[in-house]
């Protein structure tokens, strides 16, 4: 049992909506569907408002689309067209994902995870690197990948790619 039920205020990309966490003292968690250096700012104006408003600054977290499997390649071939599928379902003013756009969103500094463990490791790093955040959600299955694949992905993820992370932040 807790005290109280903890609750994050989620940010797309509003400054307004950092400034009324950190006032608040709520945790903040960010949705990354873009450019991850664009969010630092937010971040930092989170921190400023919650120490003007004398609240102590909490955690960030960071919810992002997520795929992972054995081999870099692998992962983009597998994940490219359930992803292209999901955001011409539920992103339709994003456009059609094409192969090249796809292929940026995923490269090392993209803010798509889909990749191998060792290439999500790296990407986790790069962003707390930039944000300082503590808690990392991974948001999976999307675009209807089958539920073997879907599996695999969540299994990697405390088995290989957070104990590496948790590594290189001890360090």
């Amino acid at each position: 049992m807790q005290k109280s039920l903890p609750i994050w205020a989620a940010v797309g990309g509003t400054p307004a909506s950092a400034v009324r966490a950190g006032k608040l003292g709520m945790p903040l968690y960010l949705a990354i569907l873009g450019d991850p250096p664009r969010f630092a700012p937010l971040a930092e104006l989170y921190r400023r408002s919650a120490a003007a408003a004398g609240r102590e600054t909490g955690q960030i977290g960071v919810t992002l689309h997520f795929y992972v499997a054995e081999t870099s390649q692998g992962a983009r071939n597998t994940f490219f067209p359930h992803y292209r599928s999901y955001i011409g379902q539920n992103m339709p003013r994003a456009g059609r994902l094409d192969r090249h756009s796809s292929e940026a969103w995923t490269s090392p500094r993209g803010a798509l995870f889909a990749g191998s463990p060792a290439e999500i490791v790296q990407k986790i790093l790069w962003e707390h690197e930039i944000l300082g955040h503590t808690r990392f959600l991974a948001q999976v299955g999307l675009g209807g990948l089958s539920q073997a694949q879907t599996l695999r992905s969540i299994e990697l993820l405390p088995t290989e790619v957070l104990p590496a992370v948790r590594a290189a932040l001890k360090n």
